[in-house]
C-alpha cells in the first residue's frame, strides 16, 4: 500500500504500468485533496492505458500510456475504494484488465 503524502497541497504518486501489472496497486489518498499521479509505460512493446469509472468520486479518465510520464490529475470526492486498469485487449485474448491488469485507489 503506497500512503501518499503531500507537497504543496497536492498527493503526488509515481506509478509504473508492465506487462500486466500496475505498481503500486494499492494507493491511499485523502478525499478533497488534488492528487497528480505520474505513470509510466515501462513496457515498450505492449501497448496499455489507464481507465478509471468513478465520476460520483470525481474520478473518471482513460489515459493512453507511452514511455515518457503521463500525467493524471484530479480530486477525489468521495470516500471509498475505486478500481483502476488497463482494458487493453487483443482479439481472442484475456484483457489485459483480466489477466491482473489493475489496481486500487482507496480514499479515506
Amino acid at each position: 500500500n503506497a500512503l501518499v503524502a503531500e507537497t504543496n497541497g497536492v498527493q503526488r504518486v509515481e506509478l509504473t504500468a508492465g506487462s500486466y501489472f500496475f505498481k503500486p496497486e494499492h494507493i491511499i489518498v485523502k478525499a478533497g485533496v488534488p492528487v497528480e499521479l505520474a505513470i509510466r509505460n515501462e513496457s515498450r512493446l505492449v501497448p496499455h492505458n489507464f481507465v478509471m469509472k468513478s465520476p460520483e468520486a470525481g474520478m473518471e479518465f482513460s489515459e493512453k500510456l507511452s514511455d515518457s510520464l503521463t500525467i493524471v490529475r484530479f480530486t477525489p470526492s468521495l470516500p471509498g475504494k475505486y478500481t483502476f486498469y488497463c482494458d487493453k485487449k487483443l482479439l481472442f485474448f484475456k484483457s489485459h484488465r483480466d489477466r491482473g491488469m489493475e489496481g486500487v485507489i482507496e480514499v479515506r
